[in-house]
């Protein structure tokens, strides 16, 4: 297998395990109403998830020094593809949530090694077109999770919708330690001293917020955007599950957009300017209605997409290069735990308290406050090579 060959692969199961995590949101009205799920007890099922996948990251380096790379995307892809499939022998809320940590601690050993595993295979030059390759998997699937819930669903019930899945992740985990490449050494175990120089840095910790703020107006709103078109937007289940997907079509271009108007402006003024219209966006999402809502739940995605390739940039010049893959292992867990499982927890206690539109648009209100964090933001000036 060629390298192209081995990227697509390696691509194929990060799509999977994104796949595996985010196809919740499209079920989780069915889920809701089968197993009488209050919305705060819907929106703590994203946040179980979230606390696997943080711990999963953290730990990442000492699974990786013991199974080498390869080993640890084919024990991700496996454990997955049977935690997906285990949910069929769950009967209690206690068991979905056990369940659900589990599978975020399936998820998470994957991205630092397909990093790994891809930057080593290429030349340095051809890095981003690489990785940009891996990186559409998560718009790809955030796109599909919703057609492929409907779809199966109209024929199985969402466990075996989810066994389905898992089915595939496994097939494909197999499929890669047969025929797969890429990630045949070791990593390193996480140092302290690197660790405690990358956290004393305070723009490391303006960013983690300022992620944490894209992250919950992205897929923390998304975790909860069904519920809340089905249970006060007045659509049919199809139909939020339609919008759901369709909405999320932009994610696969509007980065590049993103891009470029970063090279343009600079980090600092495009993480803003994101930060503050996306915020916009998401109050919107959270008081329109009618034809309005439906207007806006395409227009905020494809805004609060154009955060990464700033944000990524940006915590890139924060740290000196010898430490950007551990300030980056390190800060995304700690951003994700707080946007894709504080902030769909949040949402939904709100939606049972109040209003899911409340929730969603207090999150809109953090996010338009970003802006003040980034003038406290400060790029170091580092010489020395490393990554």
């Amino acid at each position: 297998m060629g390298r192209i060959g081995a990227i697509l692969f390696i691509s194929l199961l990060f799509f999977l395990n994104f796949l595996g995590r985010f196809i919740f949101a499209p079920l989780m009205p069915t889920i809701e109403q089968e197993m009488g799920l209050s919305h705060s007890q819907s929106g703590f099922m994203f946040l179980m998830i979230s606390i696997g996948f943080f711990f999963a990251q953290l730990g990442s380096g000492f699974v990786t020094s013991r199974l080498n790379h390869r080993g640890t995307i084919i024990v991700s892809g496996l454990a997955v593809g049977l935690t997906l499939i285990s949910f069929r022998l769950t009967d209690s809320v206690w068991m979905i949530r056990v369940v659900m940590m589990l599978l975020g601690l399936a998820a998470g050993l994957h991205m630092p090694s397909a990093l790994a595993a891809i930057t080593a295979m290429v030349r340095r030059e051809d890095w981003g077109k690489a990785l940009a390759v891996h990186q559409t998997a998560p718009s790809l699937s955030l796109v599909l999770a919703p057609v492929l819930a409907e779809a199966l669903l109209d024929w199985f019930s969402w466990r075996t919708t989810l066994a389905f899945l898992g089915g595939f992740a496994s097939a494909a985990a197999v499929a890669y330690m047969w025929f797969g490449r890429g990630g045949e050494f070791p990593g390193e175990t996480p140092r302290p001293r690197i660790m405690k120089a990358v956290f004393t840095q305070p723009s490391v910790w303006i960013i983690i917020g300022l992620f944490g703020l894209a992250i919950g107006g992205g897929v923390g709103t998304y975790a909860m955007l069904p519920l809340y078109l089905v249970a006060e937007g007045g659509l049919d289940r199809g139909w939020a599950n339609t919008l759901l997907g369709l909405s999320r079509i932009s994610g696969l271009f509007m980065t590049f957009v993103a891009g470029w108007m970063t090279d343009r402006v600079g980090e600092k003024w495009a993480i803003s300017v994101v930060l503050f219209t996306g915020g916009l966006a998401t109050i919107l999402l959270g008081t329109a209605s009618n034809a309005w809502l439906v207007a806006i739940v395409f227009v905020q995605p494809a805004l609060i997409v154009c955060f990464f390739p700033s944000g990524f940039s940006a915590l890139s010049r924060a740290v000196a290069p010898s430490m950007r893959s551990v300030g980056t292992s390190l800060a995304i867990p700690l951003a994700f735990l707080f946007g894709g499982g504080i902030v769909p927890a949040g949402i939904g206690y709100m939606g049972e308290v109040q209003t899911f539109g409340l929730g969603i648009t207090l999150a809109g209100g953090l996010m338009i406050l970003g802006p003040l964090l980034v003038l406290l933001l400060k790029f170091g000036e580092h010489e020395e090579e490393g990554c």
